[in-house]
């Protein structure tokens, strides 16, 4: 039979009110006291009880992280700092891998609501998937605009869209194609593609843009990727939304034996450690990964202890170029 709370005090000598206070830092203990007691758990094995406690404090100290796919490097290694920043928050983290599926990120928060989070932090695609005012639950968004009321922290996507181009320019492309994902998704990812626009058009050059539809089908990047190749065949230079499709891009030309960045010069977005690791050639824009999660985090926890009003508001953080060897 587990060992109960009455358990505790009988070894330690106190009785259960103490024992419960220790367990839930409520009041005035004595570090003699906390000693007595912990002593007494450990030699009984006896486990405190997270949600029983969770009950009388009114807090889990558990978060949701709501992500479309760890498969990709940028939400693999976000969400690997806003656990390690959680952590060091003494809060725990419940990782829901969605596929972008909306019938699985409602499940999901369904989930994180009964288990009675103090917060989630959102990184999906899918606008109106969250009625906040009914939730009204302290929620953070990582580049997605999801509902009026959620805050939203990422990068400064147009200015990395711009570096960009301008760096595609400046290695001597004319002829430059933007890939990026659906423009009706209205994130700020979408600033990538607006500066990619807006710094072509200062140039008096055409521009054109292949939108991939879904964002977790690897095959589906790649037939719209073929289908770039046949359809203009005298582009010079390709800017990608993401480093996965940069990538894509470089193998697509490597099977038609075009040489990159001699005939065809490619930049990538996001700059994980792990793309980077991987495919040091590749030029892209780094995301500061580090900071956008800790920015989730702090602020998120901001609105759990109500130092924060739950306002929207967008956090940019800035960005760097990283000069691989594919430009």
């Amino acid at each position: 039979m587990k060992p109960k709370i009455q358990d505790v005090a009988k070894a330690a000598g106190v009785s259960p009110t103490t024992v419960s206070r220790v367990l839930n830092n409520r009041g005035y203990i004595s570090e003699e006291m906390k000693k007595k007691v912990y002593t007494a758990m450990e030699e009984i094995n006896y486990i405190p009880n997270d949600l029983a406690r969770s009950l009388y404090n009114k807090k889990t100290n558990i978060v949701g992280l709501i992500v479309p796919t760890t498969k990709n490097p940028f939400f693999g290694e976000l969400a690997a700092e806003i656990e390690n920043y959680c952590s060091q928050k003494g809060l725990k983290v419940l990782l829901c891998n969605s596929v972008n599926n909306i019938d699985k990120e409602k499940q999901y928060w369904d989930m994180l609501r009964r288990n009675q989070v103090d917060g989630v932090i959102v990184g999906t695609y899918n606008r109106g998937l969250l009625d906040y005012e009914q939730h009204n639950l302290p929620t953070v968004a990582i580049d997605h605009y999801l509902s009026k009321d959620i805050p939203v922290v990422g990068s400064d996507n147009y200015k990395g869209g711009k570096l960009a181009v301008e760096k595609l320019l400046e290695s001597g492309c004319q002829r430059i194609i933007h890939l990026n994902g659906p423009y009706d998704l209205e994130t700020p990812a979408n600033l990538r593609r607006k500066a990619y626009e807006d710094v072509m058009a200062e140039r008096n050059l055409s521009y054109t843009t292949y939108e991939i539809p879904g964002v977790v089908d690897i095959q589906e990047h790649n037939q719209i990727i073929k289908q770039l190749f046949d359809e203009q065949p005298d582009m010079d230079g390709v800017f990608a939304s993401d480093d996965i499709l940069a990538l894509a891009v470089m193998r697509e030309a490597e099977n038609r034996n075009i040489p990159v960045p001699e005939k065809l010069k490619i930049i990538g977005y996001d700059g994980t450690e792990t793309i980077r690791t991987i495919h040091p050639s590749l030029t892209t824009i780094c995301q500061p990964i580090q900071t956008i999660a800790e920015s989730a985090v702090s602020l998120l926890q901001q609105q759990i202890e109500g130092t924060k009003p739950i306002t929207q508001e967008e956090i940019r953080h800035d960005v760097a170029l990283y000069g691989g060897d594919s430009i």
